[in-house]
């Protein structure tokens, strides 16, 4: 059984930064590609990071670029979203999810495994 675990959410005031940490439990680690969402409320689950199983290749949504760092430590089965320069636009649950036969993929029905979520909330 493959769980995920988010931790690191949190308030902070904007242009501040969090770093969120997810931690995969269950098959190998690094046969997966991992990747972030985030859900704001009413709203649908959208791609916010991914990364390749050795870390060689990175994605990330147009709203992130320059201020998201996605990064894993496979000895350490963790996926980190490093976010600076945050926004009130940024709030939101953050997910990470785990994807077993893809290619830095950035659709939700694309990933296999999810996390609980954590919430990540930025004050004007």
């Amino acid at each position: 059984q493959v769980q995920l675990v988010e931790s690191g959410g949190g308030l902070m005031q904007a242009g501040g930064s969090l770093r969120l940490s997810c931690v995969v439990s269950g098959r190998t680690f690094s046969s997966y590609v991992m990747g972030w969402f985030r859900q704001a409320p009413g709203k649908e689950r959208v791609f916010v990071a991914a990364i390749s199983r050795r870390s060689a290749s990175t994605s990330y949504a147009d709203s992130v670029k320059g201020r998201f760092t996605i990064s894993r430590d496979n000895a350490k089965n963790t996926v980190y979203l490093q976010m600076n320069s945050l926004k009130p636009e940024d709030t939101a649950v953050y997910y990470c999810a785990a994807d077993v036969y893809g290619a830095l993929p950035t659709k939700p029905d694309e990933y296999d495994y999810w996390g609980q979520g954590t919430q990540v909330t930025v004050s004007s």
